[in-house]
């Protein structure tokens, strides 16, 4: 694994926990939805009940996937942080961490910093070179 392709997984994870806060999000909406169709359902509707069971349950699980992912993010990120301070140059630290751990566009970068795009590409190459990539455990 490269340099950007580590620094990058902090990106990809903290979307998958999104995506998946949107899908429970759904779920709690449908299960809002369920339980007043329940509420006006004649008794004896076991069926609607499993329903319900089941979307519960759902949110349960996807729940317990975030706060694993949440936990992966938080060690990724420790690792990230302490592979950008092992960069020397200051100007490579914050553009490092604005882009990496800021998910900061390349536009929001270049206008935080007070450079041109080309010339955070330049840092941002410069910086690459000097990340070291931790072993895989």
């Amino acid at each position: 694994m490269n340099a950007k392709e580590y620094l990058s997984q902090a990106y990809r994870v903290d979307r998958m926990i999104t995506s998946k806060l949107q899908q429970v999000q759904s779920l709690r909406e449908l299960a809002t939805r369920a339980t007043s169709t329940l509420s006006d359902t004649p008794a004896g509707g076991s069926r609607n009940n499993h329903r319900m069971e089941d979307i519960i349950s759902k949110m349960i699980d996807l729940e317990n996937e975030i706060n694993g992912d949440i936990d992966r993010l938080v060690d990724l990120k420790h690792g990230i942080v302490a592979a950008i301070k092992s960069v020397p140059d200051p100007d490579h630290q914050v553009l490092l961490e604005l882009r990496y751990l800021c998910f900061r566009s390349w536009g929001e970068v270049a206008a935080d910093m007070r450079y041109s795009k080309q010339r955070v590409f330049q840092i941002h190459n410069d910086a690459l070179q000097k990340i070291t990539v931790p072993p895989k455990d």
